[in-house]
């Protein structure tokens, strides 16, 4: 049987797969009390209800066995969440779905400036409801021609299954716009219209355990967590299905997994173990483990005037950490009160917001009046300017591990890491756009905070267009900040090779050690495309390693 033959016997076997309640099932072992459920082997359809696929909310002690199931889901929303769950786990399962939450196309024209690319959705894939989060890749080698976030692209459709899509906020530049006719263009599908969600999303959860878990496609995130408390994620695999185990036939291969990041942390108080896992070809990071950031509107002694996007993570008894808008970061604090100020934001507090680096939605729902203001009191003044932001030091994901994985082949970061007492260890990270390994707060995302205690050890790290490892930290004002920013932060063992110079930039960091890492020099002219700009300091050349503003502990043992 020929390959094409086979793959529409298994696009039919797809189509024909059985359709099966599992969220009944589950529930119907739930109440009849048993606490280790095996889902049959198969694959199943299996259709959302508000949104979610499947839904387990104040479970304690349960283990969910799905070893040899595929769920393949009908609509591009969440597949399962987890709320207020106690020692629970999920084995085995693998996700899928049709349609798609992302579509290809192929490039049949472009702008003599690549002002505009037009495209036509290639046989296989889903024209639902076309959205942003375009990436182009080169269909010889599977890879990503350019970076391409930040397009923001007006998309028009022209009819029989073709686009355009025009730049916007756009300047041409040789070494960037490499696109051409003939590339893969890949674009974010909604089906019904408007429906979103992260494939598995946990909240408020205890001792989570997903392990074994395959996930070949996600309208957003893969995997994210709020506000729980020391989640594994054992041997869960991310990547793009390949031709010979796709259930329906197309065109050409998918080139996309997910359309964001992969494994996602936000406010745990003990942060996750990711371990021996996989993530590539998604179209955003492959972790970020962070907090919350609130924005401080005035400073008077103890007592600071904070605003809200959401709920405040902060309590009283927590420790309170500083990313000044500029200046040195003040020693934690502990907050002894949290009370809501009722006063609305000020005519001067907007002037002040509207001139910040902040991402455009946080300004603008500053800007809109949808914060909340709070007086916070410390147990001691602190001196630190207006603009500044704080956190809850109990709540960014510390003590989080990262060992043993293989990244990369993604527009972005490999890891973010914006928590404290931490490892990054063991880990393959290939073929990024930008740092395989970042340890940096985010004043542009209000995403907390800076890192004490982490160790980045025995990694390799090949072909990253950006410096492979950045401890960086830079105030609202976005300038590095002084030394004691970041604290304790240790750099050894690690194998970079063909990769952008310097391979490790590190700033604002005390008590910092760089020590026996394997370092090999390129040029940035190697790259094909070249590097997006070319990283000097000063006019020169960068060595393979860049500190600024650090205080480093054995800088004697360095080896380059």
């Amino acid at each position: 049987m020929t390959t094409a033959a086979l793959l529409a016997l298994l696009a039919v076997s797809a189509l024909a797969a059985p359709e099966m309640d599992v969220q009944a099932f589950i529930d119907a072992k739930l109440a009849a009390g048993e606490k280790r459920i095996v889902i049959p082997p198969g694959r199943y359809r299996v259709t959302a209800r508000d949104g979610t696929h499947l839904r387990f909310k104040g479970l304690t002690d349960v283990a969910i066995v799905a070893d040899g199931v595929e769920l393949v889901a009908t609509s591009t929303c969440r597949i399962a969440v987890f709320d207020d769950c106690t020692n629970v786990s999920l084995r085995g399962l693998t996700v899928d779905f049709d349609p798609l939450p992302y579509t290809q196309g192929l490039i049949t024209a472009l702008a003599p400036d690549k002002s505009w690319v037009e495209f036509r959705i290639l046989d296989g894939y889903p024209e639902n409801e076309l959205r942003e989060r375009i990436e182009i890749y080169d269909p010889a080698t599977g890879r990503l021609r350019r970076e391409t976030a930040g397009w923001e692209p007006v998309l028009e459709r022209l009819g029989d299954r073709r686009y355009r899509a025009t730049k916007r906020h756009y300047r041409f530049q040789p070494e960037i716009d490499t696109e051409q006719v003939g590339d893969i263009l890949v674009t974010n599908n909604s089906f019904p219209a408007n429906a979103r969600g992260h494939a598995f999303e946990a909240g408020r959860c205890r001792h989570l355990l997903l392990e074994d878990i395959t996930l070949y496609a996600s309208d957003c995130f893969g995997f994210i967590e709020h506000e729980c408390d020391a989640s594994i994620f054992r041997r869960c695999r991310v990547d793009r299905r390949s031709p010979a185990s796709d259930p329906v036939l197309r065109a050409v291969p998918r080139m996309r997994s997910l359309n964001a990041d992969a494994f996602h942390s936000v406010g745990a108080a003990k942060g996750p173990v990711i371990e021996n896992c996989v993530a590539r070809y998604q179209g955003d990071d492959c972790v970020n483990i962070h907090g919350t950031y609130h924005l401080v509107t005035a400073v008077d002694g103890a007592r600071l005037r904070i605003a809200v996007l959401g709920r405040p993570t902060i309590e009283p008894g927590d420790p309170v950490e500083f990313l000044p808008y500029s200046g040195p970061r003040p020693a934690d604090a502990v907050a002894t009160s949290i009370v809501a100020d009722p006063a609305p934001i000020s005519d001067a507090e907007r002037d002040r917001v509207g001139t910040l680096r902040l991402n455009e939605r946080n300004k603008r729902r500053l800007l809109d009046g949808e914060a909340a203001f709070f007086t916070l009191t410390l147990d001691r003044e602190v001196s630190l300017p207006v603009n500044s932001a704080v956190c809850s030091g109990n709540r960014v994901g510390n003590g989080f591990v990262v060992r043993d994985c293989d990244f990369g082949f993604n527009r972005s970061r490999g890891i973010l890491i914006k928590a404290s007492r931490g490892q990054v260890v063991g880990n393959t990270i290939s073929h990024g756009w930008m740092a395989a390994v970042l340890v940096a707060p985010e004043y542009w995302w209000f995403e907390a905070a800076s890192a004490s205690d982490v160790e980045i050890r025995g990694n390799t790290i090949i072909g990253c267009r950006r410096p492979a490892i950045e401890v960086v930290a830079e105030g609202g004002d976005g300038k590095p900040l002084p030394a004691g920013a970041h604290r304790a932060i240790t750099i050894t063992g690690n194998r970079i090779a063909d990769s952008a110079w310097p391979n490790i930039f590190v700033t604002s960091t005390a008590d910092l050690e760089i020590a026996d890492n394997d370092l090999t020099p390129v040029e940035a002219t190697s790259f094909t495309p070249p590097l997006q700009r070319p990283w000097r300091w000063n006019g020169r050349a960068p060595a393979p390693i860049v500190t600024e503003a650090c205080d480093e502990r054995s800088p004697s043992r360095r080896r380059e």
